[in-house]
């Protein structure tokens, strides 16, 4: 049975949600629901696991998608901010191996949103795409995969947004929606984050240091350890990294072709976020 004969079948009961994370896939795949399958998209709810730790153009993204929908996306949440969970996990720094981050502030303020009901949650996964992935594991959820059947590729993706929402324009220098420290990020795309938001990098240093670094309790008077030396990127400190990167810059050579293509067209060809390593993080980037 195939996917949208699956949910027009489902009894009036089975709630039928699409998490949204700012990214391309997430909200091409609304767009492509809305615009072929006006059925399905009357009975779907839309969702965002806010972390309160995105960057600004996620949000416009999600403005600009709403206005496009009609319909309000609803916005989840923790309920506390990232550096509360931090601490509560002995101020380890997430990363690629323990990506606490996403199971506190995405996963769980999903399964708190549907709670025990029966549940289609629908996946932005492409057909192009050599990665697998689920966001839950509760019995009452099916996951199902439109533009995997549907064989929607990368450019067909980014063809929907340009003829409707835009492409979002953190694609102007990042590879992946997500929170602004994400340890995901290459040594490039820390650069763009130095560049575009000077105030989010230094933000994402700060918390680098304060988790690197031992702090004495003059009240109980011992040494505290607050994350021994752990940094964003196993390669080194924020600012290790931006300076590689910035000298990586220099002496890259550029060709012709790809310095006068429009960063639109450039987008389409690259392939970094379609990495199989970010299998658990679907729901941050998809």
């Amino acid at each position: 049975m195939k996917w949208h004969e699956l949910a027009l079948n489902e009894d009036k009961n089975t709630r039928h949600v699409l998490g949204l994370s700012g990214g391309k896939d997430s909200a091409a795949l609304a767009i492509y629901i809305k615009d072929h399958y006006p059925k399905i998209s009357e009975k779907m709810e839309y969702f965002f696991s806010d972390t309160g730790s995105e960057l600004q153009e996620v949000y416009e993204t999600l403005d600009r998608l709403e206005a496009y929908l009609g319909r309000e996306i609803t916005r989840l949440s923790s309920g506390k901010p990232f550096e509360h969970w931090l601490k509560m996990h002995g101020n380890y720094l997430p990363s690629p191996r323990e990506r606490w981050c996403t199971l506190m502030m995405k996963i769980k303020p999903f399964e708190r949103f549907v709670g025990d009901d029966p549940v289609i949650s629908y996946i932005g996964i492409r057909a192009d795409e050599n990665r697998e992935g689920y966001i839950s594991k509760k019995p009452t959820i099916k996951a199902v995969f439109p533009f995997v059947e549907d064989g929607i590729v990368r450019e067909d993706v980014f063809q929907k947004l340009e003829n409707s929402i835009g492409i979002p324009k953190y694609y102007e220098w990042r590879s992946r929606s997500g929170c602004y420290f994400c340890f995901f990020q290459r040594q490039d795309e820390w650069l763009g984050l130095k560049r575009r938001h000077p105030d989010l990098f230094e933000e994402a240093k700060r918390i680098e240091r304060e988790v690197s670094k031992k702090k004495f309790d003059w009240v109980k008077g011992e040494v505290e350890e607050c994350g021994q030396g752990y940094t964003w990127n196993q390669s080194g400190t924020l600012d290790e990294i931006v300076a590689r990167a910035e000298e990586k810059e220099k002496t890259k050579r550029v060709s012709k072709t790809k310095g006068t293509q429009k960063w639109q067209d450039l987008l389409k060809s690259e392939s970094y976020d379609d990495d199989p390593e970010d299998q658990a993080c679907l729901i941050c980037s998809l």
